[in-house]
């Protein structure tokens, strides 16, 4: 079961609606401002999740009273953010795989908190990723392969969760690296490509943040 999580950050409803049509059957979440993108397209969520203090009123009115949704509602002073709680109803759920649009944006300390805690499913070894019309980002703490043909843009950044991802070598990439130590502060692993149809990249220890990403110009 895939699920699908709708925050609260920019939504491109383009992109959205595009989205839904390509993956149907997906449990989809909502998460307060983000049941407004829902609304506009007139998609029915499984779940809504939050504080709920920045959607709109008559908006919200008409999902709470509909009984197919289960809402989920927080007080505003919590201790989590609602796209983290949302995250963690997901894994609940048993998810084969999470994918979070809306989680970037203005608010880049939101946006930077919704990179860290993609942890949480890496962690319960569940495949999640955040979606936007420019970029794919997800975690790796192990080994992984990449098909230039699946690539979601151009160009392909690797950045440091942990303070450092020792032993990193790529393989089929622009630019290459043998048993490098990548550190935070290294802006070494930004704007690689890869040029074979597989690309390799293999580390001993540590998370790295996977950035694929479509020229903007």
């Amino acid at each position: 079961m895939e699920t699908l999580i709708v925050s609260g950050g920019e939504i491109d409803l383009a992109f959205l609606q595009n989205y839904l049509a390509k993956h149907q059957n997906q449990v989809i979440i909502a998460v307060d401002k983000g049941l407004e993108a829902l609304h506009q397209l007139n998609i029915l969520p499984h779940h809504i999740v939050g504080d709920l203090d920045s959607t709109d009123c008559s908006i919200l009115k008409f999902y709470q009273n509909h009984p197919q949704i289960t809402v989920h509602q927080y007080r505003p002073e919590k201790d989590f953010t609602d796209t983290d709680i949302a995250l963690n109803l997901a894994i609940s759920l048993q998810s084969s795989k999470i994918t979070i649009l809306g989680a970037l944006g203005k608010r880049f300390d939101h946006a930077l908190a919704n990179i860290h805690i993609l942890t949480n499913a890496l962690n319960a070894g569940i495949s999640c990723e955040i979606l936007d019309p420019h970029n794919r980002i997800y975690l790796k703490n192990k080994d992984f392969i990449l098909k230039k043909s699946k690539l979601y843009g151009r160009y392909i950044s690797f950045i440091p969760l942990t303070s450092s991802v020792k032993h990193l070598s790529l393989t089929g990439f622009r630019y290459p690296l043998e048993d490098y130590e990548l550190s935070i502060g290294k802006s070494l692993g930004v704007s690689n490509e890869v040029v074979e149809n597989v690309a390799n990249v293999t580390f001993l220890d540590g998370i790295l943040i996977v950035v694929e990403s479509k020229d903007c110009a």
